[in-house]
């Protein structure tokens, strides 16, 4: 039986934000630091706010964000306040990467499932709105990451995991309307919207419109030509 390879920590003072809902319900949002790094995590310190083990919580730093899982938090009474390990939801987005060792930064980067597409995600703000027949107005919200096949959309009342919404986003002067699934809900966090209503073609020339107007914020793309199926 081989185990496998324990990640790599690198020992860091790295300054970030996280945000998402406390122990207590209540929402936060707070500069903290992590003292060491992975792929796949970190350790956070000062935190003003206990948390809840298997919470989601978001994590900053620069311009990239990403969703992390509590595993473990205590109260140190001490100037580090609250402490946390926590786990990435998505390595790809991890927001440290550029501080691991080349070796470990390449292992993880993302592989294409068999007979699937992945689009390249834009990590910009972006403006979309929704509609829920459950409510006459709009909702305006901004997705920091977006790409033909859908986004994620950072709110503190996401809707539930299965819903379906009305959606509307431009391309330049052209405005698209489509539907839209919530596929991941991470309470107080955000929540993971997956363009349903558009053909692969609309998907195909909204990723041209990302990426000649951010042509610098993309991601790691992978593609399987034959497939019109494309994960968020």
């Amino acid at each position: 039986m081989v185990l496998p390879r324990p990640e790599e920590r690198v020992q860091v003072d790295l300054d970030l934000r996280v945000w998402g809902m406390g122990a207590d319900g209540r929402v936060f949002s707070q500069n903290a630091r992590a003292h060491n790094i992975s792929a796949g995590g970190a350790l956070l310190c000062e935190i003003d706010r206990d948390l809840k083990i298997g919470d989601t919580i978001g994590v900053q730093r620069g311009e990239r964000k990403a969703r992390c899982k509590v595993v473990w938090a205590k109260n140190t009474r001490s100037i580090q306040k609250i402490q946390a390990g926590v786990q990435l939801l998505s390595k790809p987005d991890c927001p440290w990467i550029a501080l691991l060792p080349k070796a470990e930064a390449e292992e993880e980067a993302p592989i294409a499932a068999p007979g699937r597409r992945r689009w390249e995600r834009h990590k910009i703000a972006f403006l979309i709105v929704l509609y829920d027949e459950r409510t006459p107005l709009p909702i305006r919200v901004t997705a920091t990451d977006i790409s033909g096949s859908g986004c994620y959309v950072e709110t503190i009342s996401p809707f539930p995991v299965g819903a379906g919404l009305g959606a509307e986003l431009w391309m330049g002067e052209e405005k698209v309307t489509t539907r839209a699934w919530v596929r991941t809900s991470d309470p107080r966090v955000g929540m993971g919207l997956e363009f349903v209503g558009l053909k692969a073609e609309e998907q195909r020339r909204f990723q041209n419109y990302l990426q000649a107007k951010y042509p610098f914020s993309c991601s790691i793309e992978h593609r399987n030509p034959g497939s019109s199926s494309a994960p968020i």
